[in-house]
């Protein structure tokens, strides 16, 4: 049995009634052959193959949000059926998908950029909202976003972006990276952002001295994502702040109320105002090549203005205006004082030399705290020490490294402070009142080296010695020393000490025998010149 094929030809007026979704729909389940979707939709067989073949070019399939309307399938799937379409340049689809997987890359951006490409070429681009619309309807992606809205000065919300810029070392060609902060006033929108190489403690709190300055006002609440640098804990039961992040609570006369672990949409401006930054500095920036961290710096600082002073486009002004017109007379003014970032140590154990380290330097601390637990707070110009709350020293901070730990002499114990009085008059006149052999070695110590102050250390040790053995057998045991070697030791005078070898009478030298002139005659050293006598 042969059946005859449809053939119809598909009018303006029909391709305004063929149901593409359904037709999408009811294709996407493999028991419905063309014959009975045709059937079922009042259309013919033609229709419903052109509709899969156009939706498996296009890579539409089922299934489609609700938002995704009959109209819009024809535009993806018949774009030529439309007069209106030849009278613009249809933008490049597939490159735009590409690109939007690029770092910091969003629709802004690149219709700008084909916008450009079009005047170039003489042609006509569609508008932001219809570029937009079309991408979307291509990638079948829609998304809703949640917003909050804040009171002006309420809050300021901050961050790091994902994305970062490549520093490229002009010498050796290495790369490191630039870390991008921004701060966003959620009311105005109007926004803050720094390049740094790292995004330690230091770098986060100087950030936000930067941003408050900028804004030229503080906001009542600051809002940091759950970063480790701020916040060290943060459950529904309790928040626990980092003390430096704290420290700049207070000095600012804010609040800090972390976003929710896992609920990004607690600030909703800060994580558009990130990605919005991220374009139109980072992606915007993404073919330039930097060579300092200052020169990337200076081209984001460059780049913010632009961002701050960019139209909206659903209202009159930029975000610079609304922060001057609708927010500045709402924050609260900045501090008198400057702020100097301060960063807290861990809990650090004392060691016996009762010193601490801020990773460059070693600084002391009173000796009686060997072996308790501290804390140091590092700013840029000061080392303190805190012991169970309490400051206990406080060290000029050197940010080179220094060939001797820094030591307060009244950190030291009594006996190592001594040693900060020692000096060459007085080891020489302790060493002659001992004695003889003792002055002699004291004498050594204090010459053998290139400078005096290097044999301190060991006429310390001698006085020492002679607290522990005596000087009658400090002498004795220096008579020794200096019997068998000419090079003394501090290290061989203890053992002579400690074996008792000083009780031992030292061995004297042996006398040269003198001439004798009672035997023979002694001739003269002319008898024994070669050819002849004395004569």
């Amino acid at each position: 049995m042969v059946v005859a094929r449809d053939v119809v030809t598909i009018t303006k007026e029909a391709a305004e009634m063929v149901n593409y979704r359904e037709i999408l729909r009811l294709s996407n389940d493999p028991k419905n052959g063309q014959r009975s979707i045709a059937a079922a939709l009042h259309c013919s067989r033609d229709t419903i193959r052109e509709v899969r073949v156009a939706a498996e070019k296009a890579g539409v399939s089922w299934p489609l949000d609700d938002t995704v309307t009959n109209e819009m399938l024809k535009r993806i799937l018949f774009p030529e059926k439309s007069t209106a379409e030849t009278l613009y340049t249809q933008p490049d689809y597939p490159y735009i998908h590409e690109e939007l997987a690029r770092p910091g890359v969003n629709l802004t951006l690149l219709w700008t950029e084909y916008c450009r490409r079009c005047e170039n070429d003489g042609t006509a681009p569609y508008m932001y909202t219809q570029f937009c619309e079309k991408y979307r309807q291509w990638a079948r992606i829609t998304k809703a976003t949640m917003r909050i809205q804040h009171k002006p000065g309420d809050a300021m919300q901050v961050d790091w972006a994902g994305n970062t810029l490549d520093i490229y070392d002009p010498v050796t060609g290495d790369v490191s990276k630039a870390y991008l902060f921004v701060a966003v006033l959620p009311c105005s929108c109007y926004a803050y952002a720094e390049a740094c190489d790292d995004m330690k403690l230091e770098n986060w709190l100087l950030c936000h001295a930067h941003a408050y300055s900028y804004f030229g006002g503080v906001t009542r609440l600051l809002i940091p994502d759950n970063l480790k640098t701020g916040v060290t804990k943060n459950t529904r039961y309790e928040t626990i702040l980092n003390r430096s992040y704290q420290e700049l609570a207070e000095h600012y006369d804010t609040a800090i109320v972390p976003a929710r672990v896992e609920h990004p949409k607690d600030k909703p401006l800060a994580e558009g105002t990130v990605k919005f930054a991220s374009t139109w500095i980072l992606a915007a920036l993404r073919d330039r090549r930097f060579f300092s961290i200052r020169e990337a710096q200076e081209t984001v600082a460059e780049k913010l203005e632009e961002l701050n002073d960019r139209p909206f486009k659903k209202r009159e002004g930029c975000r610079r205006s609304a922060y001057l017109t609708e927010e500045q007379e709402f924050m609260k003014p900045l501090p008198t004082a400057a702020y100097e970032p301060a960063v807290w140590s861990p809990d650090l154990t004392v060691g016996p030399d009762y010193l601490v380290s801020d990773g460059i330097n070693k600084y002391s601390v009173p000796f009686d705290l060997i072996g308790e637990k501290v804390n140091l707070r590092l700013t840029k110009n000061a080392v303190e020490v805190f012991y169970r709350g309490t400051r206990v020293a406080m060290h000029a901070r050197h940010r080179t490294v220094l060939r001797d730990p820094v030591v307060k002499p009244e950190h030291m114990t009594p006996e190592h402070r001594k040693y900060l009085n020692y000096n060459e008059s007085e080891f020489t006149s302790w060493g002659s009142s001992v004695g003889e052999h003792t002055a002699s070695v004291v004498r050594y110590f204090l010459t053998s080296g290139k400078e005096t102050e290097q044999g301190y250390k060991a006429c310390a040790s001698m006085t020492r010695l002679a607290g522990r053995y005596g000087t009658a057998r400090l002498e004795n045991a220096c008579e020794r020393l200096l019997a068998f070697t000419s090079t003394p030791s501090i290290r061989t005078l203890s053992t002579i000490l400690k074996n008792g070898q000083d009780k031992v009478a030292t061995p004297k030298k042996p006398e040269v025998p003198k001439a004798n002139t009672q035997h023979g005659i002694t001739r003269g050293a002319a008898y024994f010149r070669k050819g002849g006598s004395s004569k």
